[in-house]
């Protein structure tokens, strides 16, 4: 096929006829815009979609910020957005006026039409053009980063401690002395008094990526690295987030649930975190199976004898809405599973199937929904 030939068969092909202009699609080019339709349409229905059971909020919208650093970021977003469409019409709009003003007609000579030399104030614009444009870019940016980086935290900011694991969150509150895991709990704000929380990122394994959409933009955990973040939120409620760099099988069910809470809720939660774990004799049983197999090497009840650090704390675990960092809800069936085989709730998970009969596993499972 010659050239010209290849040329004509990936673009529009017009027609113009008493009844007006007619145009049609090569095939090619026709497969391409309804894969790209159909694409988008998938795109938008699965934004919109009620994801899993254990995220019944459905997905977090960036452009709906609900804390200062994802209200900073949405506003440079939006004027991104603006400078890049406003482009887009320029060249787009010159681009279908030249097709339809230029485009062949019969009795027009075959022959290349002449080349002339291009304006000089036309190439000087559009050089000077995306220099400022992208000048204005950096300085808004940078403006930006400054804003949300160099805030210090003032007396009486709530610090916590998020460690990503493969694949779950690790949340530890210093000042507080309390450890919990998959949720953050922190206290709202309002416009005339700011409630900010101050987070440190570390990894224990791999590079993760922290990111609640609604609450601030996505900061890494580096292994032998601290990161530091914080988020404002100003609207009591639970915000989804999740694992945004890619760490292995079970990434996609690496979620952080962060729960915002009044003032004085957030300090019942406090005191409910902090009390001893007690002891109920009707589930002894299962306590001696919990005590008796390796679960002690990996978890920790505070006040007892289990002091492992592989996995999450489980001093509080029936506090939580959510088990397996966010990949179902937290009901007694669902533990019963988890339980049983974890391997088929979490496949790859570093908790193994221990192989345990019904019974068993019944008694533990009574004894962890004492754990509140």
């Amino acid at each position: 096929m010659r050239s010209a030939d290849r040329l004509k068969s990936c673009l529009l092909q017009f027609r113009v006829s008493p009844a007006g202009l007619h145009f049609s699609l090569p095939h090619g080019l026709l497969r391409a815009l309804t894969l790209l339709i159909v694409s988008a349409a998938w795109i938008v229905i699965a934004a919109n979609v009620e994801p899993a059971l254990a995220n019944p909020g459905g997905i977090t919208n960036i452009f709906k910020p609900l804390s200062q650093p994802a209200q900073e970021i949405r506003e440079i977003s939006l004027l991104v957005i603006a400078i890049c469409a406003t482009i887009f019409l320029i060249v787009a709009g010159l681009l279908a006026y030249t097709i339809v003003r230029y485009r062949h007609r019969p009795g027009d000579e075959v022959s290349e039409p002449p080349q002339i030399y291009g304006s000089n104030q036309i190439e000087l614009a559009w050089t000077v053009l995306p220099l400022l444009i992208v000048f204005v870019l950096i300085l808004v940016t940078s403006r930006t980063i400054a804003d949300i980086q160099n805030r210090k935290p003032g007396p009486g900011a709530v610090q916590a401690t998020v460690v990503g694991h493969q694949w779950w969150w690790e949340i530890r509150y210093p000042e507080l002395g309390i450890v919990t895991a998959n949720e953050l709990h922190v206290p709202a704000g309002t416009n005339s008094l700011p409630q900010p929380t101050f987070l440190k990122l570390e990894s224990a394994d791999v590079a993760h990526s922290f990111w609640v959409p609604q609450l601030a933009g996505k900061t890494d955990l580096i292994p032998n690295r601290q990161n530091l973040m914080w988020i404002e939120p100003t609207q009591p409620g639970t915000y989804l987030g999740n694992c945004a760099e890619y760490c292995g099988t079970q990434h996609a069910r690496m979620l952080i649930r962060v729960i915002v809470q009044p003032p004085a809720e957030f300090e019942r939660w406090v005191a409910e975190q902090k009390r001893a774990v007690t002891e109920d004799s009707s589930t002894q049983e299962g306590r001696k199976i919990f005590f008796a197999n390796s679960c002690v090497n990996c978890h920790t009840i505070r006040g007892t004898s289990a002091q492992g650090m592989f996995g999450p704390d489980l001093t509080h675990l029936m506090s939580r809405e959510t088990l397996a960092s966010g990949a179902t809800l937290n009901t007694p069936a669902t533990l019963r599973a988890w339980v049983r085989d974890p391997q088929k709730l979490k496949v790859g998970c570093l908790m193994p199937n221990m192989q345990l009969v019904d019974e068993q596993v019944d008694q533990i499972v009574a004894y962890l929904q004492t754990l509140k």
